[in-house]
């Protein structure tokens, strides 16, 4: 009998969740994906695995005696990919890391490039994966390392056995139509009155900023709730209404039409980085983090974290 570790994960993933569906939704693929592969599961064991009771699933004896032990082998093997690393001196590794939009454009290609030419052995691969998702996935094993935000008015809680390095503190900005605001500079409330354009509450970003609206005395008039920041600011530049953007985001959309108007006192979100606790030392890890921090002081993104 050969048992796969990728099936072995789709297992333990399957007792955690307890749906097909949201075991697909945690480890990043589609439902059907997941069927098939535990179904292959089934076939390798020779023996029934689990039984559908009406939406969820529940697991055999046999099925529960196998996730206890995937929950060894899973452990060993991280352990055994870790000692590889720390014996090779940590400048072979392969890590995965979660990304979104705007650190994978704005911090990723100087950090990468630097780390590439000096530590070539570490491979860094990415997976965009939405900022609130990123950090269960290096829960799961599914990535090394993930990009996290916290934001001074909704900081985001890890899971245990996570730590965080900070990598770059960005401020936050009114992106208005042009002469929507009289001044470069306006507190948060000066946009009370205006329509926004915002994510859902679902997403940390649109959740933060309701409640930084709310604590400044106001509840935003939201016309248009889309999740997308590119089309977000779009719609600002053809006068559709108002939205907060990062000094990231700044770098990669302005399109014309609109004015940035810095907040007084400011906003600011903090971005880091989350990995797993370990006993061995991961040097290659650390090496990606300084080569992201060194990225973000070349933009003049400090590190003082922006949690309460």
């Amino acid at each position: 009998m050969e048992l796969s570790l990728h099936r072995l994960r789709m297992l333990r993933e399957l007792h955690r969740r307890g749906t097909v569906t949201a075991a697909a939704v945690a480890l990043h693929y589609t439902a059907s994906a997941v069927s098939q592969q535990l179904a292959q599961l089934e076939r390798d064991v020779g023996a029934k695995l689990f039984e559908r009771l009406g939406r969820r699933v529940q697991l055999t004896e046999l099925g529960m005696l196998l996730t206890e032990h995937a929950e060894d082998i899973l452990s060993s093997v991280e352990r055994a990919t870790l000692a590889l690393e720390e014996a090779q001196g940590s400048v072979s590794a392969r890590l995965t890391a979660g990304v979104w939009a705007s650190v994978a454009s704005g911090l990723l290609p100087t950090a990468l490039t630097a780390l590439a030419a000096d530590y070539p052995g570490i491979q860094v691969r990415t997976k965009e994966l939405a900022p609130e998702a990123t950090a269960e996935a290096v829960r799961d094993g599914t990535l090394d390392l993930s990009f996290v935000i916290d934001y001074s008015d909704a900081p985001m809680e890890l899971s245990d056995g996570l730590e965080r390095a900070v990598v770059a503190v960005e401020r936050l900005h009114a992106a208005v139509p042009a002469g929507a605001l009289p001044s470069a500079t306006a507190p948060l409330d000066a946009l009370a009155e205006h329509p926004w354009i915002l994510a859902s509450p679902k997403s940390h970003f649109g959740r933060a900023i309701r409640i930084a609206c709310q604590r400044h005395g106001f509840q935003p008039k939201i016309n248009h709730e889309v999740e997308e920041q590119s089309t977000a600011m779009a719609m600002v530049g053809a006068g559709l209404g108002v939205t907060l953007v990062s000094d990231l985001g700044l770098r990669l959309l302005r399109p014309p039409g609109i004015d940035v108007v810095a907040l007084a006192p400011p906003l600011l979100r903090t971005v880091s980085i989350a990995y797993r606790r370990t006993e061995i030392r991961r040097p290659a890890l650390h090496l990606v983090i300084g080569a992201v921090q060194e990225a973000a002081a070349e933009l003049g993104l400090g590190t003082e974290p922006a949690l309460p």
